[in-house]
């Protein structure tokens, strides 16, 4: 019997098992509070039930019990300062499980920090600005560490922006959030989630090992992305803004998102885990998932 076991039950990890769960005999999920887990009890991902089970940041048996079951680990918990909360409560437990074979992580794109518009690869030293990529590159490197002391492949998946069902610049301009900020030279790269859905599953199928950027093949400003959803949508997008307008009333998250500007590559992802993006631009993504919603599927 294969056990899938996800450390967080977030978007990402939702999408993947409702893609590729069912190669699984078996998925165990944790989740932040009791409540959650009930609602979870009656829902299904992909024809696959969940067994939730909660991880407040502290060790339970419970979830002990079913690391040392597990065939396949998926992590998508956020690490903080004090670090990554799976390592700090579960190290152990995850090196000792005796069928484990597979552990994929997924981080993201900004430990790189910025590179001023120029192509980045796997093999680009990280330099991170923002202190929760800060945070990610340290949780990056328990993971790499675990894995070898333990013998277990990790593979680490760098995310570019995650769009997608419910997360996307139609669902913006739907609910009236949608800017079109301009900042001169500022592109990103974004990933469809059911592309990261299929690098996740080819990272567990080949028991990958390393870092692979997960990107689609396009970095484009932000607000041609929004000018192209109003377009499908046949509404007049919302004016542009300058940069510096718009930072008087940022975040400081969005604030640092502006400030870094770098171009992925993604062909180790493409190699080496068999992905064949079914959305390589953004303009393929937000076709797809407007037709979804004319429809009648929500995006």
């Amino acid at each position: 019997m294969s056990t899938l076991f996800c450390f967080g039950l977030g978007y990402c990890a939702r999408h993947y098992l409702a893609a590729y769960g069912a190669r699984f005999d078996r998925v165990v999920g944790t989740v932040r509070t009791r409540e959650k887990t009930d609602a979870l009890a009656t829902a299904g991902y992909g024809g696959r039930a969940v067994e939730a089970l909660v991880f407040d940041g502290t060790a339970s048996p419970s979830v002990t019990a079913a690391v040392n079951e597990a065939d396949a680990l998926l992590v998508s918990i956020q690490p903080g300062e004090e670090g990554d909360p799976v390592i700090g409560a579960f190290a152990d437990a995850i090196a000792r499980a005796p069928r484990l074979a597979s552990i994929v992580y997924l981080s993201t794109i900004g430990v790189y920090g910025d590179h001023d518009g120029a192509w980045i690869d796997e093999t680009t030293p990280p330099n991170p600005i923002a202190a929760r990529s800060r945070e990610r590159l340290v949780a990056e490197e328990a993971w790499a560490a675990l894995g070898a002391r333990a013998g277990k492949p990790v593979a680490i998946l760098r995310l570019a922006g995650i769009y997608g069902p419910g997360q996307n610049a139609l669902v913006q301009l739907a609910r009236g959030t949608a800017r079109r900020i301009v900042k001169r030279g500022q592109v990103f790269n974004r990933i469809h989630v059911a592309d990261i859905a299929q690098a996740i599953d080819g990272a567990f199928v080949r028991r990958a090992s390393g870092v692979f950027n997960v990107s689609d093949d396009e970095p484009t400003p932000a607000q041609d992305v929004v000018a192209f959803a109003a377009n499908l949508a046949g509404i007049s997008p919302p004016p542009e803004t300058t940069f510096e307008d718009a930072a008087k009333t940022m975040t400081p998250m969005a604030l640092s998102f502006y400030g870094e500007v770098k171009r992925t590559r993604n062909a180790k992802m493409k190699d080496v885990l068999g992905v064949a993006l079914r959305y390589p631009t953004y303009r393929d993504g937000l076709r797809a998932l407007y037709g979804k919603e004319q429809g009648g599927e929500a995006t």
